[in-house]
Formats: structure tokens, C-alpha cells, sequence
């Protein structure tokens, strides 16, 4: 690092369990985004000052009006440009030490695979079951991390699935395919600050997977409820039958 890394980075650098050495580490590490939105503003702007190296951010979709009431990566003149376009943009403005691949596609098949095969960590954005059940099994077969979060009306949650480790359940343990109705913002409405509680909440998780900081929500999932202001954490077991992640190999 040089010396305008060393003070920019250096309220975290003074933390024993970070350190010169875990920043560094962070600087090396590449964290694959998938969504631009709600979750995926903070969760990125957290990730881009934090000082993970590589950042890739992949959606399809463009910016609109409604957007702007929670997805800070994206400004009034961003309107009508690709979301992955305006988040690279807000990114390198926030650190310029950090490389922004932007993805203006909706990721899938072979493209999925490669990119989740190169990155550290993903953190699951998005908004629809088909994208998270595409992307929990692609990080099953390549034992990938993977930080998902959700947040809808007035409730939020975060987990943490590790296929590297053998006990760890994967998103289809928790979600088995049909049995949950996909449930957007646009049809049942979301109060602005939740995203961003669970979107920094994702990056959190995230950066401590990255240095295997303390104990992530693996096997767990913290469910908040922005109403009352109540957190509930659920312990999650794998699922020997899980179509997904039951036949992979220990």
C-alpha cells in the first residue's frame, strides 16, 4: 500500500483483527454484486470504501424515477442509463483505488459460472427467486460464499451460505423452489432506510468472509422487522434431500 491507502484505509487498519495485513487482503479480494439496487447501492458503496480491490456489478435493468427513493448509487441525471453503468460510476467517484466491472446483463449460465468462479464473495441483490436459486447453485459447485439479503414492506433479512464448509446449508435448504411467490417492491411498496440496513448488513458479512473475521451468519439467518425494531436470529440446517446443494461432496 501507499501512503495515501495507508490513511485513507486507516480507521480500519487500527483494528487489531484487520490490520495491514487484512487490508491488504481486502485490496486483493474481488466480490461479485448481483443487483443495483436497493440492497446492491450500500452494499457496494460499503465494499468500494472499504477497499475491496475488485468489484464486478451485474444488472440488466436501467434507471428510473422510483428508484431514486433507496437506490443511492444512482442520481436524477442516471435516469434512462444502465444501473451497472451509474453504480460504476458512483463507485469509482467514492474510491478510485477500486477496478468496477460493470455486467449489463442479467447473469446466467456460463457467464454466471465464470464470473462467480473468479470472485472471493457474492453478495445475492436481487429481487426474484429464479435469480437466487441461479445464483446459490452456482456457488454450490464452486464452493463460493454467497451473502443474501432481502428486504420488502417493512422486514429484512440477511444469511450467509458457505459450500466450502460440509454442514453448511445453501439457499434452496431454506427456499425450496415453488413454494415462495416472488414479491417485489413495486407491488408491495419498501421504507428506504431498510435497504440500507440490510444492504450494509450484507457488506459486513461480506468483508468478514473475505478475512475470516469472527463468526458470519453461516447456518444462520437474522430476520429484522423495522417495525417493532426486532432482530430474531433462526439457526439453519443443511438438508441431506436439498436437490441443490444435497449431492455435492463434502
Amino acid at each position: 500500500m501507499n501512503d495515501d491507502q495507508l490513511l485513507r484505509y486507516s480507521r480500519q487498519i487500527m483494528l487489531p483483527q484487520v490490520d495491514v495485513a487484512g487490508q491488504e487482503k481486502l485490496l486483493a479480494s474481488r466480490a461479485l454484486i448481483i443487483g443495483a439496487g436497493g440492497l446492491g447501492s450500500p452494499a457496494a458503496m460499503y465494499l468500494a470504501a472499504a477497499g475491496v480491490g475488485q468489484l464486478v456489478i451485474a444488472d440488466h435493468d436501467v434507471v428510473e424515477l422510483s428508484n431514486l427513493q433507496r437506490q443511492l448509487l444512482h442520481q436524477d441525471s442516471d435516469i434512462g442509463r444502465p444501473k451497472a453503468v451509474s453504480a460504476g460510476d458512483t463507485l469509482r467517484a467514492i474510491n478510485p483505488d477500486v477496478r468496477v466491472t460493470p455486467i449489463e446483463e442479467r447473469l446466467q449460465g456460463q457467464r454466471l459460472d465464470v464470473e462467480v468462479r473468479q470472485s472471493y464473495v457474492v453478495l445475492d441483490c436481487s429481487d426474484n427467486f429464479d435469480t437466487r436459486y441461479a445464483v446459490n447453485a452456482a456457488c454450490v459447485r464452486h464452493k463460493v460464499p454467497l451473502v443474501s439479503g432481502a428486504a420488502i414492506r417493512l422486514e429484512g433479512q440477511v444469511a450467509v451460505f458457505n459450500a466450502g464448509k460440509a454442514d453448511s446449508p445453501c439457499y434452496h435448504c431454506l427456499y425450496r423452489e415453488g413454494e415462495e411467490a416472488d414479491q417485489t417492491c413495486a407491488e408491495n411498496g419498501v421504507l428506504a432506510p431498510l435497504v440500507g440496513i440490510i444492504g450494509s448488513m450484507q457488506a459486513l458479512e461480506a468483508i468478514k468472509v473475505l478475512l475470516g473475521l469472527g463468526d458470519t451468519l453461516a447456518g444462520r439467518l437474522v430476520v429484522f422487522d423495522a417495525l417493532t425494531h426486532e432482530w430474531r436470529t433462526l439457526k439453519l440446517g443443511r438438508d441431506p434431500g436439498c436437490p441443490t446443494c444435497g449431492t455435492q461432496d463434502a
